[in-house]
């Protein structure tokens, strides 16, 4: 194992002394870089792209050339697990991702069976034991999954929804099947996980985009139980180091407290949340990633200077923040804007930290 020569974003996760405020962005690797355009124009698709190891490695430490970022992330797709359960995934050009055979009764939810790591999602584990030979240790490895109830509305809706109608039919009408699908995710996801941090990630991240669509009881129910049996299951230490575990519920500002005592290691925030606030109820217990809106990366670069300034101060001194989107880059933003962040970050964080040293 490489010694890291860059730790700052595990040591932020687990609330350590850092010298400055690590920086990491949702989709970093992604079609507002030219060369990943490029590449995966040679991949001839999506999928295709997160099947072939070099390639999945070359687009993830893509972004680390251009920026100083302090973290890379997998590249591959929140969708891996229903795919590998054999749902028939595709992505159109231009279109979101599709389900050939959608879940649709106890029959569908029964047969569903819950993939090998090294057997059906392989080509997973083989781009995080590549890109981790890459990184070298210059910066650490994030893995991640979506979480239960994310996987299930694509594998219930048949891809995409605006309105949900479908899984939140079967919420109220058949509870029970909801949950055994849930369940089923849940020990699915568990082994995925459980496999990338053997095969080289030192953080996982679970990504509830859709969590935010439920109902206030819902979400307890029908999200955030089977996170938390995911943060159970999980290996926490693994070659002497820790295993940090961030969970992200987009649109999940009113769960916070009830997120952070699942024993998870960091909350992520979308950019609704405030921060000053969210640290307040729960950064005693847990550390806080995030949470500018990506658009502000529309803007010049005094105007983004100014977002980090005001983000930084919202958080205010000492360890625990590691600074993100509130979700994903835009596809359309200029390539300058992320380094514009990337290095305000870093230049105006310092004083933040000049106690911790």
């Amino acid at each position: 194992m490489s010694a890291l020569k860059n730790d700052r974003y595990l040591r932020a996760l687990l609330r350590q002394p850092v010298d400055m405020t690590p920086i990491w962005m949702m989709r970093q690797a992604g079609r507002y870089l030219s060369e990943y355009k490029a590449t995966r124009a040679e991949a001839g698709d999506f999928m295709s792209l997160c099947r072939n190891q070099e390639l999945a490695c070359e687009v993830t430490l893509q972004p680390l050339r251009r920026y100083a970022l302090d973290a890379a992330i997998l590249f591959s797709d929140i969708l891996t697990i229903p795919d590998a359960m054999g749902l028939g995934l595709s992505f159109g050009a231009g279109e979101g991702p599709k389900f050939a055979k959608p879940i649709e009764n106890q029959r569908d939810v029964t047969n569903l069976p819950i993939p090998d790591p090294e057997q059906e999602l392989q080509y997973v584990m083989n781009a995080v034991r590549t890109i981790y030979n890459a990184l070298d240790g210059s910066v650490p490895l994030i893995g991640f999954s979506g979480s239960p109830w994310t996987l299930a509305t694509y594998m219930v809706e048949g891809g995409s929804s605006k309105a949900f109608t479908k899984i939140k039919k079967m919420l109220y009408a058949e509870p029970h099947l909801l949950h055994q699908l849930l369940d089923k995710l849940a020990d699915s996801v568990v082994l995925y996980l459980n496999a990338q941090i053997k095969a080289g990630a030192q953080a996982v991240m679970v990504f509830d985009t859709w969590g935010g669509v439920l109902a206030h009881r819902d979400y307890r129910d029908f999200s955030l139980q089977y996170m938390h049996k995911i943060v159970d299951g999980l290996i926490r230490d693994y070659r002497g180091r820790r295993v940090p575990v961030t969970l992200f519920t987009k649109g999940g500002g009113l769960w916070l407290e009830a997120m952070a005592a699942t024993g998870c290691d960091a909350l992520g925030l979308d950019w609704t949340v405030d921060l000053a606030q969210a640290r307040a109820r729960v950064g005693h217990k847990v550390a806080l990633q995030g949470n500018i809106d990506p658009s502000v990366l529309y803007a010049d670069q005094a105007r983004i200077e100014q977002e980090v300034q005001q983000t930084l101060q919202d958080f205010g001194a000492g360890s625990g923040h590691v600074f993100n989107l509130g979700h994903g880059i835009h596809q359309d933003v200029s390539p300058d804007s992320p380094k514009y962040l990337v290095d305000a970050v870093h230049r105006f964080s310092q004083h933040y930290h000049a106690t911790e040293k």
